[in-house]
C-alpha cells in the first residue's frame, strides 16, 4: 500500500514537472516567433532608434546573438535554479514584478470562483425544479451566460452600472467597488458552465435509489434537493474548479486590460508585445504552477467529500 502511494505521488509530481517544462518551452518558441526584436524591446522599444552597435552589443550582452537552442538551454538552466531572470522591458527582476501583481490577480479569481459557484448553485436549483416553465428559462439563462465573451460582458456592464447608472467606477480605483464589475465579468461565463454540469448531475442524484429512501422517511423534495442530491451534483464542478482557475486566470487578460486593473493579465499581454520573453515565461510559469496545485487541492476536497474517490485512490 505505501509502495503505491509513493509511487502515486512520483507520478503526480512527475505529471506537474513535465506540466511547467512543456509550458516553458511552448512558450519560449511561441514568443520568438511574434514579430520584432527583444534587443530593441531591452532598449525601449522600436521608437529608441539604437544605433546598430547598441544593437550587436546587447545581443551579445544577453545572448541574443547565440543560436536560439543555446538560448533556449541556457534558459532551463536559469528556471532549474529558481531564477526567472530580469525583465528586458523593465529592468527589473522577472520574480519581484511577478510578486507585485499576483496577489491581484488571485484575489480577482477568487472572488469570480466564488461568485460563479453561488450563481451556478442558485441556477442549477431553479433548472431542475419541477415544471417545464423554470427549466426552459433557467436552462436559457445556463447557455446564454456560458456563451457570454468576458469582453463583450465587460462593455454591456461598463455601459449600465457605470456609465448609464452611475453606482460603480468603471475602471479599477484600489477599493472593493472598483473589483464588482471585473468579478461579475469574469463569474458570469463560468457560472453558466457549472450550473450546466450541477444540473445534469442533479436530475441524475435525484432518480437515485437514496431520493426515494428519503421520500419514504418523509423529507421534503425541496430538502433531498438542498441536503442530498446537491452534494452528488456538486463533486464533478468541484473536481473542475482547479480548471476553474486557469480558466479564470486566462480570462483575467482582457478583463484587467478593459478594467484598467493592475495584475497578471496586463503584465503578461505587455511582456508579450515587447518580446520581453523572461517577463512572458514567467507569468505563464506561475499560472500554470498555479493552475497545478489548485488541480492538486481540488482532489485531496474531492476526495474528503466523496469516499469513491478516497476508495479510488487507495
Amino acid at each position: 500500500m505505501r509502495a503505491r502511494r509513493i509511487r502515486a505521488i512520483a507520478l503526480r509530481l512527475g505529471g506537474a514537472l513535465f506540466v511547467l517544462w512543456a509550458v516553458a518551452t511552448l512558450t519560449f518558441f511561441a514568443i520568438h516567433l511574434v514579430p520584432g526584436d527583444p534587443a530593441q524591446a531591452i532598449l525601449g522599444g522600436p521608437g529608441s532608434q539604437a544605433p546598430q552597435e547598441t544593437l550587436d552589443r546587447v545581443r551579445a550582452e544577453y545572448g541574443l546573438d547565440q543560436p536560439l537552442v543555446v538560448q533556449y538551454a541556457a534558459m532551463l538552466g536559469r528556471l532549474l535554479t529558481g531564477d526567472l531572470g530580469t525583465s528586458y522591458s523593465l529592468k527589473a527582476p522577472v520574480a519581484e514584478l511577478i510578486g507585485g501583481q499576483l496577489l491581484g490577480t488571485l484575489t480577482l479569481a477568487l472572488a469570480a470562483l466564488a461568485l460563479a459557484w453561488v450563481i451556478a448553485i442558485g441556477l442549477a436549483l431553479w433548472s431542475s425544479a419541477p415544471g417545464r416553465v423554470a427549466r426552459g428559462v433557467a436552462g436559457a439563462i445556463e447557455l446564454t451566460a456560458a456563451a457570454l465573451p468576458h469582453f463583450w460582458l465587460a462593455t454591456v456592464l461598463i455601459a449600465v452600472f457605470a456609465t448609464g447608472l452611475g453606482w460603480l467606477p468603471p475602471v479599477a480605483n484600489g477599493g472593493a467597488s472598483g473589483l464588482v464589475l471585473p468579478v461579475v465579468t469574469l463569474a458570469v461565463p463560468l457560472a453558466g458552465f457549472l450550473a450546466q454540469l450541477m444540473r445534469e448531475h442533479l436530475l441524475d442524484a435525484l432518480e437515485r435509489p437514496f431520493t426515494v429512501s428519503a421520500l419514504a422517511r418523509g423529507e421534503t423534495a425541496s430538502g433531498i434537493r438542498l441536503r442530498h442530491a446537491l452534494r452528488h451534483a456538486a463533486l464533478p464542478a468541484v473536481q473542475l474548479s482547479g480548471w476553474a482557475i486557469g480558466y479564470l486566470i486566462s480570462g483575467a487578460v482582457v478583463v484587467e486590460t478593459i478594467f484598467a486593473r493592475p495584475g497578471l493579465g496586463r503584465t503578461l499581454l505587455r511582456a508579450t508585445e515587447l518580446r520581453d520573453v523572461p517577463l512572458v515565461t514567467g507569468v505563464v510559469l506561475v499560472v500554470a504552477l498555479v493552475y497545478v496545485l489548485m488541480t492538486v487541492l481540488t482532489d485531496l476536497v474531492a476526495a474528503l467529500a466523496d469516499p469513491r474517490v478516497r476508495t479510488a485512490a487507495a
